[in-house]
């Protein structure tokens, strides 16, 4: 099984960045040797096909909670967007993930049970250096539509006046003074929030804000 190479040819963004994106600064404040420790044993590519870097689409499931994308805009964003490829490693002209792989390698991140523990130590990476004083914390919650209608583990809700979604449900809960994100919780889409709720709340929340959800 191999994995396949990335970021060869960095050059091809000049002209097209400008003088860097705040994703840039964000990157910089993550070892980010540390998470790949943990995410190089994963291979989540099908009949025999290179793997994309786990780091890279570790990177990108985290763009899709910062920019609350759902799989099809998060990957229409890696292919669009020059910050969010260099975030995630990819130069400016080659082949993105498609949403086929961001769903499979979710997946396989939950199987292992290692979503939240490596959410957790990007979070302590980022608190450690960003995050002094914390007066509360907000939470949300974000329907995430699948990629297919099979998928076993994502379920349908409807909300009052918009369309059913078959998907999963993300509540997050984000420093209430700096909108950093601290914890997520991940269930299937119809799963209630007070029940939900409480697994986005980290270990010192201070006050806790909420909608009537």
């Amino acid at each position: 099984m191999s994995h396949r190479s990335i970021g060869q040819e960095r050059f091809g963004f000049a002209g097209r960045g400008g003088s860097g994106s705040a994703l840039d600064e964000l990157g910089k404040l993550i070892d980010w040797d540390q998470v790949s420790k943990l995410l190089d044993p994963l291979y989540s590519a099908t009949k025999g096909e290179p793997a994309w870097p786990p780091i890279a689409m570790f990177k990108a499931l985290l763009l899709s909670i910062w920019y609350d994308l759902s799989d099809v805009k998060l990957a229409e964003a890696l292919d669009d967007r020059a910050s969010f490829r260099r975030f995630c490693g990819f130069s400016a002209n080659e082949a993105t993930p498609e949403r086929t792989a961001i769903v499979r390698y979710r997946k396989l991140l939950a199987a292992r049970k290692l979503d939240r523990s490596l959410f957790e130590t990007v979070t302590a990476e980022l608190k450690s250096k960003a995050v002094t004083v914390k007066t509360g914390t907000l939470v949300d919650a974000t329907i995430i539509a699948s990629a297919s209608k099979g998928d076993d583990n994502a379920r349908w809700v409807r909300h009052k006046g918009k369309r059913a979604v078959h998907g999963f449900k993300a509540d997050v809960g984000a420093d209430a003074d700096t909108a950093l994100v601290e914890e997520v919780s991940i269930t299937s889409a119809n799963i209630n929030d007070r029940k939900a709720g409480p697994d986005a709340l980290p270990d010192n929340p201070g006050e806790v804000f909420a909608d009537g959800g």
